[in-house]
């Protein structure tokens, strides 16, 4: 009997955790390719033997997305696998049309296939959208659970940006762990901060392999999801993160509506900031698709390292989180919130000074609009980030990242950074969660 002939689309992390799971190994099936969107320079590369077992000697080549339909016309493909987040439904749907009319089946793996089991409890935080605050929620349940004499190891969503073959399995413990990695400014921004609050990351390619390794060190494992995307282990307790600002969402991106539905708690972010008439939609939305969901509303508390004062009255450049602005289409994150709220003079616009990636960067997402997106995907578009924030005229660099980027841009003007941690307003917190699921899974 003939192979059935896969092709998986993905963005590098679920295409290949679907692969390693549903269809490696598999003699009747053989995966033709991985399509590559999302992310800057991911395509071109190639699945390597190692990872994607004996039968396939010589790798998988993973292509740009380009026309899906021509390519499973050419390539005979019976079924197209979409394995990629926070997209709208009409962007899932309209890539369905394609490929059913040229001939292929089109599929979306559901959690049970794809969710793994552990010998350890899982705490997974995920999120409707990108930069709904999944890293300041998954930060306090971390600090909180180490609080209860756990042994917490966090592992992340995957970025494997870089060698294939060399990110099988990685762990940050030290910045130097980082260094040593290459990791990009994406990958950094998901992992220094954890590092820095006392936490163990795990990430990579291998998801089995990185929770075998995991385990070892781990009382409990938590699960930082990446976009919108669902856990790739099944949780024993599922923490959604929900954003007003862009209220709505929750309902309309995928496979974001799925950890709505899975949640066994939901967290309204960004109450201090976000409008009434968006927390009202987002419960009202919370309610109808999850009643039986435990409800935190929290604030994203924005601080600045200095004197606040510094921003009033200044032009100011504020750099955001890149996915947040690009795939996440947020129009704003916490360094134009914070600049605003302190009484920035202007919000200077650096698309006249952008050079290189930076300016096809804009090109691409031409909605981010007077902010600046903190790309860097690579050396090249670290470079031209760097030679942007310089030439961009302005008094003050307000940086929105969750990482000190001065680590790896030199910027040529005044510095301030602005951090963000979960504070819980109302009557249910995030201890008294935990304090719950300590008793169903003690520690010692």
């Amino acid at each position: 009997m003939a192979r059935k002939r896969i092709l998986i689309m993905g963005a590098a992390g679920r295409d290949f955790h679907n692969f390693n799971v549903v269809y490696r190994g598999r003699k009747d099936t053989e995966v033709v390719a991985f399509s590559a969107a999302q992310i800057p320079d991911i395509g071109g590369r190639v699945y390597p033997p190692s990872l994607a077992g004996d039968l396939y000697p010589n790798g998988i080549p993973i292509i740009p997305e380009g026309d899906i339909g021509q390519f499973v016309v050419e390539k005979s493909i019976d079924a197209v696998v979409f394995s990629y987040s926070d997209v709208s439904y009409n962007y899932v749907m309209q890539r369905a049309a394609r490929v059913n009319s040229a001939g292929a089946d089109f599929i979306l793996l559901g959690g049970e296939k794809t969710m793994l089991g552990s010998t350890k409890p899982v705490v997974s935080v995920c999120a409707v959208r990108t930069g709904a605050g999944k890293s300041q929620t998954t930060r306090k349940v971390a600090s909180l659970l180490r609080e209860r004499g756990y042994r917490v190891v966090v592992i992340r969503h995957p970025m494997p940006y870089g060698d294939l073959a060399a990110q099988v399995v990685q762990r940050f413990a030290t910045f130097e762990d980082m260094d040593r990695h290459r990791c990009t400014i994406e990958e950094r921004e998901e992992y220094e901060h954890h590092v820095m609050n006392g936490s163990v990351v795990y990430a990579g390619v291998d998801y089995a392999a990185i929770l075998a390794q995991a385990e070892k060190e781990a009382d409990i494992v938590l699960w930082d999801g990446g976009n919108n995307d669902l856990p790739f282990y099944k949780p024993d307790l599922h923490i959604t993160v929900v954003d007003p600002h862009r209220a709505g969402h929750e309902i309309g991106y995928y496979p974001g509506e799925a950890n709505l539905y899975l949640a066994d708690v939901i967290v309204v972010n960004k109450v201090d900031s976000a409008p009434q008439s968006g927390i009202d939609t987002v419960l009202a939305n919370v309610k109808s698709r999850n009643p039986h969901a435990r409800v935190i509303m929290a604030e994203s508390r924005l601080t600045v390292d200095g004197n606040g004062t510094k921003i009033a009255g200044k032009r100011v450049l504020c750099v955001e989180d890149g996915p947040t602005l690009t795939h996440g289409e947020m129009k704003y994150g916490a360094a134009v919130v914070l600049a605003k709220r302190l009484g920035a003079a202007t919000l200077v616009d650096p698309r006249p000074w952008a050079v290189g990636r930076i300016r096809e960067t804009f090109a691409i997402y031409p909605g981010i609009g007077s902010l600046l997106p903190a790309m860097g995907y690579g050396d090249e578009q670290v470079a031209d980030l760097e030679k942007t924030i310089n030439a961009t005229p302005c008094d003050l660099v307000l940086i929105g990242t969750p990482i000190d980027l001065q680590r790896l841009v030199k910027i040529n003007k005044p510095v301030l950074r602005v951090e963000y941690s979960l504070e819980e307003r109302g009557p249910l917190h995030l201890s008294s969660v935990l304090e719950d699921f300590a008793r169903e899974f003690p520690s010692g």
